[in-house]
């Protein structure tokens, strides 16, 4: 399985960083977008920097209705394309999607979305969220958009499917940071206000994030 960082507020040279997420899973033939950034322009310059055409994205998932990751969505929509998103999530986005994609999931409650890939189904009391949860030769690695809902409950949610290795993504403000002492991969991304702390505890098992990067797992 690869996961390619399209969106981000860093950047690798040659690609364009802005407030927002968006990332590749690819696993085997099969594609899924995970969140879109807040720019279309931009999303779409960084997907073609990396090669990636939107009419071969089967799946695209969306973690929570805020701008910075969703406002690229009108840039990767095909007819031939999935959405996952929360059930919580507006009408009138849910009518927009519906209008220009195949199909239109919402989500409640964790299930497989495809062999390997799941969602943590809809979390959170406030801001409503849902994470994907990836199958790794080492174990479960966590994707999250912004994780909202709080990490200890996005990962606790994740454990149905298996034992944890990993968490990529936006942690926010989450500062319990001994608790991801038995991970074996931290990839803190977009908004998370604590990355050089998280570097300093964890050097060996740290991932810098940024667009462009690509990862194995």
């Amino acid at each position: 399985m690869k996961l390619s960082i399209v969106y981000d507020n860093e950047a690798k040279e040659e690609f364009k960083s802005d407030w927002g997420f968006s990332c590749l899973i690819e696993s085997g033939d099969r594609k899924i977008l995970f969140d879109t950034g807040a720019s279309g322009d931009i999303l779409t310059y960084n997907m073609q920097q990396l090669g990636i055409q939107k009419e071969y994205i089967e799946i695209i998932a969306l973690s929570h209705e805020h701008g910075d990751h969703t406002g690229g969505l009108g840039a990767v929509l095909h007819p031939s394309v999935t959405v996952y998103l929360p059930r919580s999530f507006s009408h009138r986005l849910k009518k927009n999607v519906a209008e220009k994609a195949a199909r239109v999931v919402e989500v409640s409650e964790p299930k497989e979305i495809i062999p390997g890939v799941h969602t943590t189904g809809e979390l959170g009391r406030g801001v409503k969220e849902q994470s994907l949860v990836l199958d790794t030769e080492e174990g479960l690695v966590v994707l999250t958009g912004c994780a909202h809902p709080g990490l200890k409950i996005i990962l606790e949610a994740a454990t149905v499917f298996g034992e944890l290795y990993g968490v990529i993504g936006g942690l926010h403000g989450y500062d319990k940071l001994e608790s991801l002492q038995g991970l074996g991969l931290i990839m803190p991304c977009h908004c998370t206000i604590r990355k050089k702390e998280i570097l300093g505890m964890y050097p060996e098992r740290t991932v810098r994030c940024g667009t462009g990067g690509v990862i194995e797992l």
